[in-house]
């Protein structure tokens, strides 16, 4: 759990300033999440002609693992990461400014939604994952991945938490 100090940074305000400023740096430090992201789409099963909606989508580290044929809506909050998410374009990846509280999108009108790595750092995660239901056909799949941290963390752990609350998450 985050000190109460920290957890007021948690908005969509200083998300979108603190993600701006690091968008040309973020690859860097989330590509060892490589594989992780890799694993994560393959429980999917996506097929080609299915919809999915990634929340939160950042540079674009995932539309790489996605499988040909199929139709993507790559949505984030900050335009600076979704700018640099354009930089990797593929057929059927569509791009969006989104809100994950809020989704522009129809109710079922997706078949997966990834949440990768936004859970942890949006300011209302349960919101969120009701949006990603919402926006889920019947038999939809979401899937997600994420760091948390243990209930009790460690002291060390709590002191590295809120320097990296302030930068990342």
């Amino acid at each position: 759990m985050m000190p109460s100090s920290v957890s007021r940074l948690n908005t969509n305000t200083w998300n979108r300033i603190r993600y701006t400023a690091w968008a040309p740096f973020y690859d860097a430090f989330t590509g060892a999440f490589d594989r992780h992201r890799r694993h994560s789409l393959a429980q999917l099963g996506l097929s080609p002609a299915e919809r999915v909606l990634l929340i939160g989508a950042g540079t674009g580290a995932d539309l790489r693992y996605l499988p040909p044929g199929v139709t993507a809506v790559a949505t984030d909050l900050t335009p600076a990461m979704l700018a640099r998410a354009r930089r990797h374009p593929a057929p059927g990846i569509h791009f969006a400014i989104m809100d994950g509280h809020r989704l522009a999108a129809r109710s079922e009108s997706f078949d997966a939604v990834v949440l990768h790595l936004i859970l942890a750092v949006i300011p209302d995660p349960v919101r969120c994952l009701q949006e990603a239901a919402r926006v889920l056909r019947p038999q939809g799949r979401i899937v997600v991945f994420d760091k948390f941290v243990r209930t009790r963390p460690s002291m060390g752990l709590r002191v590295v938490n809120v320097v990296a609350s302030f930068l990342f998450t």
